[in-house]
């Protein structure tokens, strides 16, 4: 018997890349997965990407997707107490693992595996220290396509948003800009790849720009994702994708 898992999907390139190495090492089943909505927007929390996209994924993946719903700006708090309470409903069907997408950065990765040791669950890594300009280049010879959905504008300007990730793309990466965002500087949406059994269609739709509030308490999934005070100095840009209407 494999031991069960949920999936921290968060529509992205690190999420499809992750589940694909899960999948292929053949070492869990994935009961679910799990992804955070802004419940005001109805959006994925930090992406901006729509909740039916983000259905349709997991359509096309052939996983149950479980969506947690969030506040508008969550404390810490609240955000912990929501986590919590979805973590103990999925232990109750067996789940003892939780995967993320997380390449190196050392503090997310102690505060999860913190978190989840409370819980007696146990994290899991799948891309963990993998050179990040090998795992795009990876990524893209295993036939994953993903366009950006969100740029912080400390890294990037307006014209990344949008765009999908090819060798023109990284080549045109400014050098303090991680290939893979991992920084918080981009975030992505994956329409099509090796675990999917059909790419997502979807149309671009407006461009727009936003900038976050400093929350007056300790937040998080705020501000691209970003647990940097100064994050909140700077504006986001985030491209709307719509689901292809049929013709």
């Amino acid at each position: 018997m494999k031991p069960k898992a949920l999936f921290n999907w968060s529509s992205g390139k690190d999420s499809a890349f992750a589940l694909y190495k899960i999948l292929q090492q053949n070492e869990f089943k994935i009961e679910c997965l799990l992804t955070s909505v802004n419940q005001k927007y109805n959006r994925v929390s930090m992406h901006g990407v729509r909740t039916e996209l983000i259905i349709k994924q997991a359509e096309s993946i052939g996983i149950p997707l479980k969506i947690m719903e969030l506040p508008e700006m969550p404390s810490m708090e609240i955000y912990e107490d929501v986590m919590r309470e979805t973590l103990f409903k999925l232990k109750e069907k067996g789940v003892t693992h939780s995967i993320f997408g997380d390449i190196f950065l050392e503090d997310l990765r102690k505060y999860r595996e913190e978190k989840l040791a409370t819980m007696d669950l146990e994290a899991v890594f799948p891309l963990w220290k993998i050179p990040t300009t090998n795992l795009i280049q990876d990524f893209l010879q295993l036939g994953f396509k993903t366009i950006v959905v969100c740029v912080n504008e400390q890294y990037l300007d307006k014209s990344f948003v949008g765009r999908v990730i090819d060798k023109k793309f990284i080549a045109d990466l400014p050098e303090n800009v991680d290939v893979c965002g991992e920084n918080g500087e981009f975030h992505t949406f994956t329409f099509d790849g090796p675990i999917f059994s059909k790419p997502i269609e979807f149309e671009i739709g407006e461009i727009v720009y936003r900038k976050y509030e400093k929350p007056k308490t300790e937040s998080t999934n705020t501000a691209c994702d970003s647990n940097d005070d100064s994050a909140f100095d700077y504006g986001f840009w985030y491209c709307d994708l719509l689901i292809k209407a049929n013709h």
